[in-house]
């Protein structure tokens, strides 16, 4: 079956479920304010293992539910969609900011100061890098080319809305630092993580996309 009937089937075969991704992001933010909210009452305001606690539930948290949505679609045996590869990916690039966190306070980077601004960024932005990367490749598998995975990228809006946030924070929260802002409790680490953790906007482009495509088909 090819023409417009087939790429009609083949939406059908591919349900993008990203509400239930963007409920897993709210469930994130909740989770880190609680946590900063704990720590900060039983005085462990500048804690190491608390900030990783607190950045990892408020930029990652959502990151281990979408990982849970992906293998229970696997589970299910239903048709690999957008959805399923985005949460596979931000899965997986979830280690990445562990590491390079461990690894600057080991070389002895000021993590309150201006030069650590980059912390955030990865514990709020690798899942999100991660789930850019699972969705091209799960384009190119469906495309069967790199051109037309590229084409098909750069239309596609959620993929589109993950790269401008991958560019656009960094800078914010480097304009942040400069300006005096510091994480001096884990409060304000929870929520200095949680305003660059953007990850929301592509599912909820996604969900948005979701609602408005049956009403243009009729």
């Amino acid at each position: 079956m090819t023409g417009p009937a087939a790429d009609l089937h083949s939406k059908e075969a591919e349900p993008e479920e990203f509400g239930q991704l963007l409920r897993y992001t709210v469930t994130g933010f909740v989770g880190g304010i609680a946590a900063g909210t704990v720590l900060d009452a039983l005085g462990l305001q500048r804690s190491g293992l608390g900030q990783w606690l607190v950045r990892t539930l408020s930029g990652e948290g959502e990151s281990l539910l979408e990982g849970l949505y992906a293998a229970r679609q696997r589970l299910l045996s239903r048709a690999a969609g957008m959805a399923e590869a985005y949460g596979w990916g931000k899965l997986l690039g979830m280690v990445v900011p562990w590491v390079i966190d461990g690894g600057s306070r080991m070389l002895g980077v000021d993590v309150y100061g201006v030069e650590g601004f980059y912390l955030p960024f990865f514990y709020a932005m690798s899942d999100q890098v991660g789930g850019n990367i699972s969705g091209l490749v799960f384009l190119r598998q469906r495309a069967g080319s790199w051109p037309q995975a590229l084409g098909d990228y750069i239309r596609h809006p959620v993929m589109l809305t993950g790269l401008v946030i991958v560019l656009v924070v960094p800078v914010g929260l480097l304009a942040a630092r400069l300006a005096g802002f510091s994480p001096t409790t884990q409060t304000l680490t929870a929520l200095e993580t949680i305003v660059a953790n953007l990850c929301w906007l592509p599912p909820a482009v996604g969900w948005w996309r979701e609602r408005r495509e049956p009403r243009a088909g009729l």
